[in-house]
């Protein structure tokens, strides 16, 4: 298993990018579920949205997610009761 951030990156098959960019672009869908899902953390998302997206859809993405509450489930209110895995599990990409 790859230690580095960078090697971590590295590593993710097509497939795997292509979920965490749609997981990431997805409201409702928490970074501690990418992590838990790939591995991948907050930051990491970032460095591979940096990486795929051309800059003008990387800073609208980051315009989007800043500030918002359901990308962090400790932000979340407790009384949602929304299953974020359930949403990662559909979209996960079949490549």
């Amino acid at each position: 298993m790859p230690h580095s951030s960078r090697q971590r990156l590295a590593s993710l098959s097509l497939g795997d990018r292509s979920a965490v960019i749609q997981m990431a672009w997805e409201d409702r869908t928490a970074f501690e579920t990418i992590q838990a899902r790939l591995g991948i953390s907050e930051p990491e998302v970032i460095r591979l949205m940096r990486a795929e997206l051309t800059p003008r859809s990387f800073k609208m993405w980051r315009t989007r997610i800043r500030g918002r509450v359901t990308k962090h489930r400790a932000l979340r209110n407790p009384d949602i009761k929304f299953d974020d895995h359930a949403v990662a599990d559909h979209r996960r990409a079949n490549c």
